[in-house]
């Protein structure tokens, strides 16, 4: 989940990295920096922990329950899922300066990542799906799905745990539109970018809440990937 704010894009990221030892803050290292090539130069980011308390996804299977990195690594996701469980998440809390970073963003694009254990499990934390709901900023989402199949990784036996459809317009239903006529929808996107191959999907997306683009979203090269975030700004603040 990335905010876009000047003079420094926010991403919020989930910090498999951070030890059970003590905050990241503590460490002197709540915030990774580097930098992002679009095309015209280099665009600096900081990257900060959704959380700094320890928040793991579990699998529920016909078999028994597993750890995420069990099912996921060395099973493949052979064994289908009937639900994933995030430990923790409830008694999480976001990590200093993420809500700040949603509340003052000029645009929040949701990723293309796993809707459900990547994006989802930030959501989970208490406090930032609201944050995302109630900012000011417009929030732009990236389909991780392209012609009915996922990108990479296997994001779609996670959706068809949750009863979501692979499919590039389900995803964006499963998000929600933040509004509809002007009034609260209960859900989180102002915009959905799909791919070309899913480009059947704009009129009916757009009609329902969420307007949509449809541009090639195979990130190849830097070029292309500046397409993208080119693209997801003007849906963003076109209407600016």
């Amino acid at each position: 989940m990335v905010h876009a704010r000047r003079p420094r894009p926010r991403h919020p990221h989930r910090a498999h990295r951070v030890p059970a030892r003590g905050p990241a803050a503590e460490r002197g290292d709540a915030a990774d920096h580097g930098a992002l090539g679009l095309g015209a130069g280099p665009v600096e980011v900081e990257l900060l922990p959704a959380t700094d308390e320890e928040v793991e996804t579990h699998v529920i299977t016909d078999d028994g329950e597993l750890h995420f990195e069990e099912w996921w690594t060395r099973l493949r996701a052979a064994v289908p899922a009937r639900a994933f469980v995030q430990t923790g998440v409830g008694a999480a809390s976001p990590a200093p300066g993420v809500l700040e970073a949603i509340g003052t963003a000029d645009v929040v694009l949701l990723a293309p990542s796993n809707p459900v254990v990547s994006i989802g499990t930030i959501l989970g934390i208490p406090g930032i799906r609201d944050a995302v709901a109630a900012t000011r900023a417009p929030v732009v989402g990236v389909s991780p799905i392209i012609g009915g199949a996922v990108v990479r990784g296997m994001a779609d036996a996670c959706l068809t745990a949750i009863g979501v459809e692979t499919d590039a317009a389900a995803v964006a239903r499963h998000y929600g539109a933040r509004r509809v006529d002007g009034a609260g929808a209960g859900g989180l996107l102002d915009g959905w970018l799909v791919d070309d191959a899913d480009a059947a999907s704009v009129g009916p997306l757009t009609a329902d809440g969420i307007p949509t683009r449809a541009l090639p979203l195979r990130m190849r090269d830097e070029a292309t990937s500046a397409a993208i975030a080119h693209a997801a700004m003007e849906l963003a603040l076109g209407g600016r």
